[in-house]
């Protein structure tokens, strides 16, 4: 392959990582966005949020028709297919990322008012998700397999954050029926938070793909014992 064909291909591949990372730092844009107008109850915030994710479709339809040209021009083996499959995939889960965000920022709009007390008390499972997601894509930025392998393992911390603000939720509920309305939003955004925790961990698992060439076949450690939580008996 002559040195102008080998140089531009580079230059496509190089384009397109640069896409995704525009893509990471807009989705941790629009998660510490959500995360602020949780915690100060500021409806601009949420719609703001709402307003931006567009943006992400735009940017994974640019992802995804710049992958499939290079594919279907290019042929790439190896190391290079790694790369613009796992460019594809993360994409995706940036995507999906920032549709739990706009799902956040719709539910904190819903409240009309309500009590925001349980949507606060979400602020430090939100923050370590969205942690979780910066240095997944940091170790995508840098092809850093230690650090994706740090944020796999977090994800079972999360689960266990998520269970405890699960079972809180349902005390706060339980303990007066005027809290329900909002308890259950609240719910829900830990649900999304949760999801959001999932997908970071899941770029993670493709960066270790990339840059080893093989799949994360050790099954995830799970924390998450929502499944099998009642509501405490009312007092």
């Amino acid at each position: 392959m002559c040195p102008h064909i080998v140089k531009a291909y580079d230059e496509e591949l190089r384009r397109l990582k640069e896409r995704v990372v525009t893509m990471g730092a807009l989705t941790s844009r629009q998660l510490e966005v959500a995360t602020q107008a949780m915690e100060r109850a500021e409806p601009d915030l949420a719609t703001r949020v709402i307003e931006r994710e567009p943006e992400a479709d735009r940017l994974e339809h640019e992802i995804e028709n710049t992958a499939i040209r290079v594919l279907a021009l290019r042929q790439p083996m190896a190391i290079d297919l790694r790369q613009i499959l796992s460019a594809l995939r993360i994409s995706n889960e940036l995507e999906r990322i920032c549709d739990h965000a706009e799902d956040i920022a719709r539910r904190l709009l819903s409240l009309h008012g309500e009590t925001i007390e349980p949507v606060r008390s979400l602020g430090t499972l939100v923050r370590y998700a969205a942690a979780m997601v910066d240095d997944a894509m940091r170790a995508y930025r840098e092809g850093d397999v230690r650090r994706a392998k740090e944020v796999w393992d977090r994800d079972q911390i999360l689960d266990e954050l998520y269970s405890g603000a699960f079972r809180q939720l349902l005390i706060f509920m339980m303990e007066d029926g005027r809290r329900i309305s909002a308890a259950a939003q609240a719910l829900f955004v830990a649900r999304d938070i949760e999801r959001i925790g999932d997908r970071a961990t899941n770029i993670a698992e493709l960066v270790i793909y990339e840059v080893g060439g093989k799949l994360v076949e050790e099954e995830r450690p799970k924390a998450d014992t929502t499944k099998s939580m009642t509501a405490p008996p009312a007092q």
